[in-house]
C-alpha cells in the first residue's frame, strides 16, 4: 500500500548500500546513542562548510559532502541512522513549513494552471523520455518504466532551499518551478499503485484505491475547512494568553499534525508540511509563528542533505565511474528539456521555461521510496539500484552549481534567433493590444509594489502599462480595466509593446535579480531619457544596477533599517520634521557610501545639495481656496514671497515655467522653488478657506 514515510527510504539504502562491517555491533546501547553520532555531524559540518565557504562552495554541496565522508561508505563516523533519518524528516518538515508560511492559498490558487497543465506535462514527457531511452539501451520494459517514474521526480527540498536563499521564491520561476513541484509530490501516489503491476505482483484491490483516494480527498478537504475557521480561532485564543511557550507549541503542534495527517493518507510528508504553513498564512499570525521557526529549520536541514550524502556509495562509484557520469549528465539533459518544454507549452517566455527547466533538473527524495519499493518487487536488475542512488545523489549535488550557471545560459540563450512569441511568452494573446500611450510610467512586476505604483498612478491621472509574468493575474486584473500586458520585461519586444521608448519613467518592482539588471540595461538603450527606478531586496545590487543604468535604487534592506530609525525615533517624541530630515540625511549618504561610485558628479545631485537654503515642494489648489479663479501675478508670489513657480500640472497636461497670467483651478499640484519657510507661507494662499 501507499503511505510510507517521505524518507523512509535513508535505511533501507543504507542497508542495500554498504552493510556494516561488524555485522551490527556498531550499534551503541548505551546512554544515548545518537548523541555522539548527532555531534560528530555537526562538528564536521562546521569544519566542511568553512572550507566550502572559503572555495566558493555551496552550502548544499557541502552537506552533501559531509554526509559522504561521515556516512558508511566513507569513515563509517556515523551509526545511529535512525537517529539521522528522523532529524532529516523535521528538516524537511521544517523547510517546506516555513515556504507554505510565506505563501498563502490565493498564491497558491496562481498556480493551478502551472501546477496542472504544466506538471502533468513535466511528469509525461520526462517518464516518456526516459523510459524510452532506457528501454533503448537494453532495460527491460518494467524496468524501463521506473527508470523513467524515478527520473520524473525532482528535489522539493534542494529546489526550495536554493529559491529561499536567492530570494527567488516568489519569482515567476520560482512560481511556476513550485506549482510543478506541488503536482509531482501528488503524481507519486499513482506511480506506487503501478509498481506492482511492474515487478508482476498482485494489483491493488478497486476497494483499496478507492479508500485510498476518499481518504486523500477527506484531508485535503478538512486542511481547507481547518485554514477558514479552527486555526484563526486556535490561535487567536492562544496568543491572548501572551505565552510565547504555549504559541511556539501551538504553532509547531499544527505543522506536524497536518504533515501526518498527508502520510497517513498517502501522500507526501513534505507536501502535508507546506500545507500546515498554507494553513497558518492565512491568519495575522503568520509572521510571529515564522520567526518562532526560522531558529530551528536551517539546523534540522542540515540533517537532512547530510542523510542524503550518507546514502552515495564511493565503491560502485569507483568501480564504474565513466558510466555513471555518462547517465548522471543524461539524466540532468532529459529532466532540464523536459521541464523547459512543459514551461514553454503552458505558455512561460523562453527565459523563464530555461530557469524552470534547470532547476527541475536533479532526482528527488520521492525517487527513493519508489526506488526502494522497486528493489523489493525485483523491477531493478542487477546493479541498477546501486547506481542509481549514485546518479541520484551526483544530480543533487551539482544542481547549486546548475542554479549559479542558470541565469547566463538563460540569457545567452535568450539572444539566439528564436521567435518573438517564442521569447515573450503569449503576451500576444487575445485582447492584448500594444500600448500606445506616450510620457507614460511602466510599471515591471504587480506583486504588493507594483500594484501600490499602479492605484498611485490612477489616482493621479499618471498614464501607465504594467508588464506582469503570472497570466492568470493578467486576465483577472485587465478584465477590471487594468492596462496590463502578459510578457517577459527581459525581452526587448515586450517593453516595445508598451511603447517604453515614448515612456517617462520605469520603475522595476520584481524578486529576480537577474531579470532586474536585464530589464534596467535593455530599457536604459531603448530610452536614454526615461527615469529608471529600481527595487532590490539586497544592498550589494545596488552598484551594479547604477552602472547598469538606473536613477535609482532603492534596497529594502536599508529602507527597512530607516524606517525603524523613524518609527524610533517617534517614540521619544521628536518632531515629525526633523525625523524626516535626519532620515532623508541618512538616505543620502547611506545611499552614496554604499555604492561607492569611483566617478566624480558631474551634476548637482540635488538642489538640497547645492542650494541648502532651497527646496522644490509640490502642493494642490484645493477647492475652496482664494487662489482659484486668480492668476499668478495676482498672488504676487515671486514679489511678495520669493518663491518661483516652476510648473502647473492640470490633469495630465504639464505647463512648465507658466505665464504670470495663467489663472490657477481647483485641483491644479503646483511645484515651487524658494526657501521652506516662503514655501510654507506661499501653501497658505492655497488651502480651503476658513470658515
Amino acid at each position: 500500500m501507499v503511505g510510507p514515510s517521505s524518507f523512509g527510504r535513508t535505511e533501507a539504502a543504507f542497508s542495500c548500500a554498504t552493510p556494516p562491517a561488524d555485522g551490527g555491533a556498531r550499534e551503541r546501547t548505551s546512554g544515548m546513542p545518537f548523541l555522539g553520532d548527532i555531534l560528530i555531524i555537526i562538528g564536521l559540518s562546521a569544519v566542511v562548510l568553512y572550507l566550502c565557504h572559503r572555495a566558493g562552495i555551496p552550502v548544499i554541496v557541502g552537506y552533501l559532502l559531509t554526509g559522504i565522508v561521515a556516512g558508511p561508505s566513507g569513515f563509517g563516523l556515523v551509526r545511529q541512522i535512525e537517529a539521522v533519518r528522523v532529524l532529516a524528516e523535521l528538516g524537511i518538515v521544517a523547510l517546506l513549513f516555513t515556504i507554505g508560511l510565506e505563501f498563502s492559498f490565493r498564491n497558491l490558487l496562481q498556480l493551478r494552471r502551472t501546477a496542472l497543465l504544466g506538471g502533468t506535462l513535466q511528469v509525461l514527457l520526462t517518464v516518456l523520455t526516459a523510459a524510452a531511452a532506457a528501454e533503448v539501451l537494453g532495460r527491460p520494459l518494467g524496468e524501463a518504466i521506473l527508470i523513467g517514474f524515478l527520473t520524473a521526480l525532482s528535489s522539493t527540498a534542494i529546489v526550495m532551499k536554493l529559491l529561499q536563499d536567492r530570494a527567488e521564491i516568489d519569482t515567476p520561476q520560482g512560481a511556476s518551478t513550485l506549482g510543478i513541484l506541488i503536482f509531482q509530490d501528488l503524481a507519486v501516489v499513482p506511480m506506487m499503485l503501478i509498481l506492482p503491476l511492474l515487478g508482476g505482483a498482485a494489483r491493488e484491490s478497486p476497494e483499496s484505491i478507492l479508500r485510498l483516494v476518499a481518504g486523500e480527498l477527506g484531508v485535503v478537504v478538512f486542511i481547507v475547512m481547518a485554514a477558514k475557521w479552527v486555526v484563526p480561532w486556535a490561535l487567536l485564543k492562544v496568543t491572548q494568553t501572551r505565552s510565547r511557550e504555549l504559541f511556539l507549541l501551538t504553532v509547531v503542534m499544527i505543522g506536524l499534525a497536518v504533515a501526518w495527517l498527508t502520510q497517513a493518507a498517502g501522500l507526501s510528508l513534505a507536501l502535508g508540511a507546506f500545507m500546515a504553513g498554507l494553513v497558518i498564512s492565512e491568519s495575522e499570525y503568520s509572521h510571529q509563528a515564522l520567526g518562532n521557526i526560522l531558529p530551528f529549520r536551517d539546523v534540522f536541514t542540515g540533517f537532512f542533505f547530510v542523510s542524503i550524502g550518507m546514502l552515495l556509495d564511493l565503491r560502485n562509484l569507483a568501480a564504474n565511474p565513466v558510466e555513471i557520469a555518462w547517465m548522471t549528465s543524461g539524466v540532468i539533459a532529459v529532466k532540464a528539456l523536459a521541464a523547459t518544454g512543459a514551461a514553454l507549452i503552458v505558455g512561460l517566455p523562453l527565459r523563464t521555461s530555461l530557469l524552470v527547466g534547470l532547476a527541475l533538473c536533479q532526482i528527488g527524495e520521492f525517487s527513493f521510496i519508489l526506488a526502494e519499493a522497486g528493489n523489493k518487487y525485483a523491477v531493478f536488475t542487477g546493479n541498477r539500484y546501486q547506481q542509481f542512488l549514485a546518479i541520484s545523489v551526483l544530480t543533487m549535488m551539482a544542481t547549486p552549481f546548475i542554479f549559479r550557471g542558470a541565469p547566463y545560459l538563460a540569457e545567452a540563450l535568450s539572444h539566439l534567433p528564436f521567435s518573438g512569441r517564442l521569447k515573450g511568452g503569449r503576451f500576444h494573446g487575445p485582447g492584448f493590444k500594444s500600448f500606445r500611450e506616450t510620457d507614460h510610467l511602466v510599471i515591471v512586476g504587480f506583486g504588493f509594489n507594483g500594484r501600490n505604483l499602479s492605484q498611485a498612478a490612477r489616482a493621479m491621472g499618471i498614464p501607465y502599462a504594467v508588464i506582469e509574468m503570472n497570466p492568470d493575474v493578467v486576465i483577472e486584473e485587465r478584465a477590471k480595466g487594468e492596462p496590463i500586458f502578459y510578457g517577459d520585461a527581459t525581452q526587448e519586444a515586450v517593453l516595445q509593446h508598451v511603447n517604453i521608448s515614448r515612456a517617462r519613467s520605469l520603475a522595476v518592482v520584481i524578486n529576480d535579480p537577474a531579470a532586474t539588471r536585464r530589464i534596467t540595461e535593455l530599457a536604459r538603450r531603448l530610452n536614454a531619457r526615461a527615469y529608471i527606478i529600481v527595487r532590490t531586496r539586497f544592498i550589494q545590487e545596488m552598484g551594479p544596477l547604477k552602472e547598469l543604468g538606473a536613477n535609482e535604487v532603492i534596497p529594502e534592506e536599508f529602507e527597512t533599517s530607516v524606517e525603524i530609525f523613524s518609527r524610533l525615533m517617534a517614540t521619544y517624541m521628536l518632531p515629525k520634521d526633523e525625523i524626516e530630515r535626519f532620515a532623508d540625511e541618512i538616505r543620502a549618504g547611506g545611499y552614496e557610501m554604499l555604492r561607492s561610485l569611483s566617478r566624480e558628479a558631474t551634476t548637482c545631485p540635488g538642489i538640497e545639495t547645492c542650494l541648502p537654503d532651497v527646496e522644490i515642494r509640490s502642493f494642490r489648489v484645493q477647492d475652496r481656496s482664494e487662489a482659484v479663479g486668480k492668476s499668478l501675478a495676482e498672488t504676487q508670489m515671486r514679489k511678495k514671497y520669493g518663491v518661483t513657480l516652476l510648473a502647473v500640472r492640470r490633469g495630465s497636461e504639464i505647463t512648465t515655467i507658466p505665464d504670470p497670467d495663467i489663472r490657477f483651478e481647483a485641483q491644479d499640484l503646483l511645484f515651487a522653488v524658494g526657501q521652506p519657510d516662503r514655501i510654507a507661507l506661499v501653501e497658505e494662499l492655497f488651502r480651503e478657506k476658513r470658515k
